[in-house]
This record gives structure tokens, sequence and C-alpha cells, in this order.
């Protein structure tokens, strides 16, 4: 990915927690017939490794789990925060009109190994991992054990799951750091007027990386 300089985010916490907030994955692959690429859900773990270790799983239909290469990386990208940013935010408009529009976005990528796991008890840990992540804001979180027993069986018996450890990590932080302070607070002020949650969201990028 091309990261200009001061784009560049290589703090571990601080992607791990982009991750985290922002868990669906683009994920891809190089393959028997070419580049593919899936969307999932991915669980971050941090297990002593380095950089740590992404969890996921395909249905077993899905053939990118069969023709992957595993000796070439593979490569889940999370996408996180992001806003068209309009010129006339800049104060810098009035006064050379040397502006133009842009967009402001955060994105990870990390690359590692895939490695396929059919174990039913590791994928059954991965599935209570993902449904008490995300369940975890409802006022009555929904568990596996809410489904009959031979019910959840069958559904394990349709997917594979998948294994990464992370060998590398690249963060692209690009949220008008490359502009003036005055169009950095022109930029904050016209995303707090659009009053969306992207656009506050945005914002609150700006401002902390200013």
């Amino acid at each position: 990915m091309y990261i200009p300089r001061a784009n560049s985010e290589t703090r571990t916490p601080v992607i791990h927690k982009l991750i985290e907030e922002h868990p669906f994955a683009s994920l891809i692959t190089m393959g028997t017939a070419g580049l593919f690429a899936s969307h999932i859900p991915m669980v971050l773990e941090r297990d002593g490794t380095p950089l740590g270790r992404l969890k996921g799983h395909l249905s077993r239909a899905n053939q990118q789990w069969r023709e992957f290469s595993p000796e070439v990386e593979a490569l889940a990208i999370f996408s996180g925060p992001q806003h068209y940013i309009t010129p006339n935010w800049y104060p810098e408009k009035q006064e050379s009109g040397k502006v133009v529009p842009t967009w402001n976005y955060v994105v990870v990528h990390a690359y590692g190994h895939l490695r396929v796991v059919e174990d039913s008890q590791w994928l059954m840990a991965h599935l209570h991992s993902l449904t008490t992540i995300h369940e975890a804001d409802s006022p009555a979180p929904w568990k596996i054990e809410d489904a009959p027993a031979d019910y959840i069986a069958s559904q394990i018996k349709g997917i594979v799951g998948l294994e990464m450890v992370i060998d590398r990590l690249e963060g692209k932080w690009k949220v008008s750091q490359n502009r003036s302070e005055q169009d950095r607070n022109g930029v904050a002020n016209g995303l707090a007027d659009l009053n969306t949650t992207d656009s506050h969201a945005m914002k609150s990028l700006v401002e902390k990386r200013s």
C-alpha cells in the first residue's frame, strides 16, 4: 500500500484497536485462478505473537479455502472511518483557490500465511468468541447454547476455519494531516455541520491528528 510518511501509522496498539472496532475484513488470497476475495468478520487474538493472530471462517461452498496458495501471503484489509472532503471547507479556497477535493480514510492491511482449520472444537471456540464480541452490546445477548445442539453441529459441518498469524501490519491514517491548521479546522467544522455518524467519526480523527 502506498503510504506517505505523514499518513503512516506504525503503533501496533492503535492498529489493533482499528481492527477490533472495524472487524469486517476483505480477505484476499492468490489461488489457482488468480486473486480471490471474501468479506468476513475476523477476530483478533493477542496471543503472545508479535503482531497477533486473526481467526475467521468460510462456508465450505466457498472455493477460496480450497484453492488459495498457502505459500503466498494472504491479505486482510480492515477499513475504518472514511469521508469525502470538499474544498469548500478550506479557508485556503478564499485565499488562493488552489484546492481540490479529496477523500479521508483510515485503513489497515494485515499480511500473513493462512492455515485452514477443520477441527470442530476449534470452530466452536471461534464461534463463541465471535458471538460474545458482537452480542456484547445487546440487552439480551444471544448465545450459541440458545440454539439446539444438533442444529449448531450441522451448521459447523458447513464451515471451515481460517487462522493467520500476522507477519506484517500497515496502517494508513489519511485525515487531513497535509493541510494547514486553519484548513484542518475548516474540515472539522464542515464535518461537524453535516452531523452524521460518519462525519463525526472523521471529525474526531482529524482533530486527534492535528
